[in-house]
């Protein structure tokens, strides 16, 4: 009965909110309520009528006022909050969620008739015809639009030029194995546009430097009967001299310190360095010239080629101590076929002091805030190299519906980072693609301060390597990887816990860690792309720490034969990693998007046991939003009877696998308001027998954590402000059905998405 007169009640206002948008519009206007397109046509089918509707759709304007479910949301708050002044809340309201009615007068039938029958025509329907008239009630109105699509033309035959004395036809019939247009297809004026494009980057690549997409010209031959077009491919007449010439590099010119006040060229200060020459405007040299061996990819006497071009743009830039790069090219003479290359580079500042000011969301589900103070060198020792030092401190506490937040934590310390935009390596490595691999040498030393608990000071450095194979793949190679974390202060009443609570994992916290090791992980997304419907990020890792040290001294704990390194024990293990996130396009801001990780950490050797910051967690904002962070697992261990009885403090529970899934639908409401709804599922194992039911075994599927729930994001681009409602399902530590308990309710606050 009460969800009944819910419903009602429902349903009273969604009417009445509805009557309201159209009380207040000016006598004799209707409000607009969009287009209707019916095609007359019976043998197009049902699937190409859609897709050609979504197409056509797109192009009518105006648009009809946006509606969340059968409420137009913005137009109401336009109304009511409709004020004569400049400035206010309300008319802050006004102009920043709300939005003029769209009237049925402001819809030009005609125009967008002839737009909508253009657009046909240019999709293979030739003898299209499009009329448009409006329907409606005494309020509201919509448009619609009748189509006659007739018959879709297509491609008999595409010819090529033929004349095999003139290079630029050669070149251009050389193109024709990847044609984009295809017998027995339909004509389409969007895929002509994009073969142009096509064949203008692939002669290009043949020297072609002065051709352009706009000396191509597809004409059409639709006489050739049964509804089939002839498709010739030509340079149109008019095409210059130049732009039919094959043109080859001579002499390349750089310029380092550039300025717009520069007025001269000044070749005569040229100094020579391999195949290009550096002119350096400046009494002292600001960078030597070998810097640019592995940039300038042009070579003279080589045939121009456009990759090379404007792969040799993004090395420039990549290079990091220019803030611009303008390239030009030069004829060496009118009637030559030889050009000349000029780069002239804009530095930004050698050093800047920055100071950021962070809010952040940390795996643990801290919330709270960072201040860094950066001091950045652009170019350190004259070949681009990068110094980078950062001081940071910070504080974070847990924000949770759940108990047992946590003792607040302190963070601070320093960091350097040297990076060379080159492989440092005895072996030579060639890489011709527009990113610049990179060899990275850091330090640093922080400080972790666990209120009333603890302190742990962590010493770490590394040496290795990070390139871009592609676009889309990118890889790190660190030889060396080394952490040495030491506790101190660690306070009575956190040794008093360990005790009471007789938890592991609050002793292995504050174990001592000693890892060295190399590590490789691999990268692969293409969600830059906004284009794509969908797309994918991958991401896989692997590490290791003290593995040939181990071998070499035949380390055994297990044994009793544990081994040292300069007095202390070193951790042994092999982690591996892996992270998948898809992510698919549901209309034109709303989406779904999922996540699967897995994670396995062995012990071996000198270790039973993964160091606690190499071992895995689970729950959380970024997590199973259901549980408080790091609440969960190992398998089925219940982490409330390890409560404290004096503090109530809840160790953070880990472990050596990890299994972990999230689905996500996250619409878009209104302005920069999105929505969620949620279900993740996982947990954490041992990978070894030290606690009662948190050892790996085949039924992992049955003690698999579970929640569902809901959220919302404020996406202001620069910083998205989430809020997330989440509700156990399944415990892995009970034996009860899945259902959602309200009272058990976690609420999650974060900054950005969680994956």
């Amino acid at each position: 009965m009460i969800k009944k007169s819910a419903y009602t009640l429902l349903t009273i206002t969604v009417i009445a909110s509805s009557c309201s948008t159209t009380k207040q519009l000016p006598a004799g206007q209707k409000l607009y309520t969009g287009a209707d397109i019916n095609f007359t046509d019976k043998d197009i089918s049902k699937k190409e009528q859609s897709l050609i509707k979504s197409d056509l759709q797109s192009l009518l304007r105006p648009k009809p006022n946006g509606k969340i479910g059968p409420f137009r949301f913005k137009l109401w708050v336009y109304q009511k909050t409709r004020t004569n002044k400049t400035k206010g809340f309300k008319h802050w309201l006004n102009t920043k969620f709300g939005e003029a009615p769209v009237l049925v007068s402001a819809v030009d039938l005609t125009q967008n008739s002839s737009i909508l029958q253009n657009r046909l025509q240019n999709r293979s329907y030739f003898q299209a015809q499009v009329t448009g008239d409006t329907v409606g009630k005494e309020k509201v109105a919509k448009a619609v639009y009748s189509v006659s699509a007739g018959p879709s033309y297509k491609y008999r035959n595409i010819i090529w030029p033929s004349d095999s004395k003139d290079p630029l036809d050669t070149a251009i019939a050389g193109t024709s194995a990847q044609t984009i247009l295809k017998k027995g297809e339909a004509y389409n004026l969007d895929a002509i546009k994009a073969e142009r494009l096509r064949i203008d980057a692939r002669v290009k690549e043949k020297g072609f430097y002065y051709f352009a997409p706009e000396n191509l010209i597809l004409r059409v031959d639709s006489t050739v009967g049964n509804h089939e077009i002839d498709g010739y491919v030509k340079v149109k007449d008019e095409v210059s001299e130049r732009a039919r010439r094959i043109y080859t590099i001579d002499n390349i010119y750089i310029y380092p310190a550039y300025s717009l006040r520069d007025t001269s060229l000044r070749l005569q200060d040229k100094i020579p360095y391999n195949w290009y020459n550096v002119i350096d405007s400046r009494r002292r040299r600001t960078i030597r010239p070998y810097v640019f061996k592995n940039t300038v990819l042009l070579r003279p006497g080589e045939v121009y080629n456009r990759t090379d071009h404007t792969n040799s743009l993004s090395r420039f830039v990549e290079l990091g101590p220019y803030k611009f790069v303008k390239n030009r090219f030069e004829d060496v003479s009118a009637d030559s076929s030889k050009l000349n290359v000029f780069y002239f580079l804009t530095q930004y500042p050698k050093k800047s002091l920055s100071f950021d000011a962070l809010a952040r969301t940390t795996s643990a589900n801290f919330n709270g805030t960072q201040v860094n103070v950066n001091w950045r060198h652009r170019n350190a020792f004259l070949g681009a190299e990068a110094l980078t030092i950062t001081l940071f401190g910070s504080t974070d506490g847990q924000i949770s519906g759940n108990a047992g937040g946590g003792n607040a934590l302190y963070q601070y310390g320093a960091q350097a980072t040297l990076s060379w935009p080159r492989f440092i390596s005895p072996f030579n490595f060639k890489a011709d693609n527009a990113y610049i691999p990179r060899t990275n040498l850091s330090a640093g030393y922080s400080i972790i301060n666990r209120s009333g608990l603890y302190n742990l000071s962590s010493i770490n450095g590394s040496f290795g390597y990070n390139w871009k194979q592609s676009v889309h793949k990118s890889h790190e190679l660190n030889l060396l990887n080394v952490t040495y974390v030491k506790p101190t202060n660690v306070t009575q009443e956190y040794t008093d816990s360990i005790v009471t609570t007789r938890n592991p994992t609050l002793k292995h916290v504050i174990d001592p860690q000693f890892t060295f090791g190399p590590s490789y992980s691999y990268t692969y997304t293409n969600t830059t792309e906004t284009y794509r419907t969908n797309s994918i990020y991958y991401n896989g890792r692997i590490s290791t720490s003290g593995m040939l040290t181990g071998l070499l001294t035949g380390a055994d704990t297990i044994g009793g034969n544990a081994k040292k390194v300069f007095g202390t024990n070193f951790n042994q293990y092999v982690k591996l990693e892996n992270e998948i996130r898809f992510f698919h396009k549901l209309g034109v801001k709303s989406s779904f998007a999922a996540r699967f990780i897995a994670g396995v950490g062995i012990p071996m050797g000198n270790s039973t046991i993964l160091p606690y910051s190499q071992q895995f967690f689970i729950g959380g904002a970024n997590s199973l939003r259901g549980f408080r962070a790091r609440s969960l697992g190992p398998g089925t261990v219940d982490p409330t009877q390890y409560i404290s009885g004096n503090t109530g403090f809840i160790a953070d529970q880990s472990g050596d696998i990890k299994l972990e899934a999230s689905i996500e639908y996250r619409p878009h409401l209104f302005s920069i308001v999105y929505g969620a709804l949620f279900a993740d599922a996982g947990n954490i194992w041992n990978a070894r027998g030290h606690q009662p039911g948190g050892t790996f075994s085949s039924n992992f599927l049955k003690q698999l954590a579970t929640d569902v729930g809901f959220g919302l994001r404020f996406d202001a681009s620069v910083l998205v402000l989430r809020t997330d409602f989440g509700f156990p399902l399944t415990k892995p530590f009970t034996q009860s059905n899945p259902a959602i308990n309200y009272d058990k309710m976690v609420f999650n606050l974060a900054i950005g998405y969680p994956f």
